[in-house]
């Protein structure tokens, strides 16, 4: 049996593009994420979020007033990564648009089987970050962008009230190693439900099941509460991120008091 891939709406999905660029140029403006010579590796595991994010940074090098490079980090592991594209049609994309694709494998079943204090998605989550910013060191990459969008945001910051009793998200900017790397997450204004149609439309070929470890964990708690507030407040994840900003804010001027 032969699988078809999604057939791709240009038309459509520069429409989708063009209101997206708008969520993510407001993120980079209000942030200040990208600057003039910035060497960006954009983390892309091959799924929606990560493809969505690679697609809209490309497209808007064609106006934007920054001129920066990109580079596209992929990270693998022996363990189950859940729902992505095929990696030779990835790697097909990038020699199409030019973007250098580079590409590390890591071992973890071993050390996710002895993980006992953590959840396996924490631990994960953390050895494929450290990868990148590894990577990001070789490659001289002082960005690293990652797809996270508002709903990660909104959800890490109710999984932080609720189980660490702590009030923090997600940030969408922050420095690491003095400074050297700066992580960016310039999908912060944009939620998932405005990231599948336009997947759909770019015809993404995304395939494979989710990681049964993500089925059982925090986050899928916490979505699921989200989703079902949601039904009642459409606009939840925008009152969540803007309260989380005042609370900062707050705080900052306390500080400066």
């Amino acid at each position: 049996m032969t699988t078809l891939e999604p057939q791709r709406d240009n038309a459509r999905a520069d429409k989708l593009a063009y209101y997206l660029l708008k969520a993510v140029n407001k993120a980079v403006r209000y942030y200040r994420m990208l600057a003039d010579g910035d060497r960006v590796l954009v983390a892309v595991s091959g799924g929606k979020d990560s493809l969505t994010l690679l697609d809209l940074l490309h497209r808007r090098r064609q106006s934007a007033p920054e001129h920066y490079k990109l580079i596209v980090g992929m990270v693998r592991t022996d363990f189950h990564c859940g729902r992505a594209v095929p990696e030779a049609w990835l790697r097909a994309w990038c020699e199409a648009e030019h973007i250098p694709l580079v590409r590390e494998e890591i071992h973890i079943a071993d050390d996710l089987a002895r993980t006992t204090t953590v959840s396996k998605c924490f631990r994960c989550a953390w050895l494929r970050r450290k990868a990148l910013f590894e990577m990001a060191g070789r490659l001289g990459c002082n960005k690293l962008a990652f797809g996270h969008h508002a709903d990660d945001i909104a959800e890490t910051t109710l999984m932080n009230l609720f189980y660490n009793a702590r009030i923090q998200r997600m940030a969408p900017k922050m420095r690491l190693f003095e400074g050297n790397l700066v992580l960016i997450r310039p999908l912060a204004f944009v939620e998932e439900r405005d990231i599948v149609p336009f997947v759909h439309a770019s015809g993404f070929p995304v395939g494979g099941e989710p990681c049964p470890e993500g089925l059982q964990s925090r986050r899928s708690v916490v979505k699921r509460l989200l989703r079902e507030i949601e039904g009642d407040c459409h606009n939840i994840k925008r009152h969540i991120y803007r309260a989380i900003e005042r609370y900062e804010v707050s705080l900052m001027e306390d500080s400066h008091a």
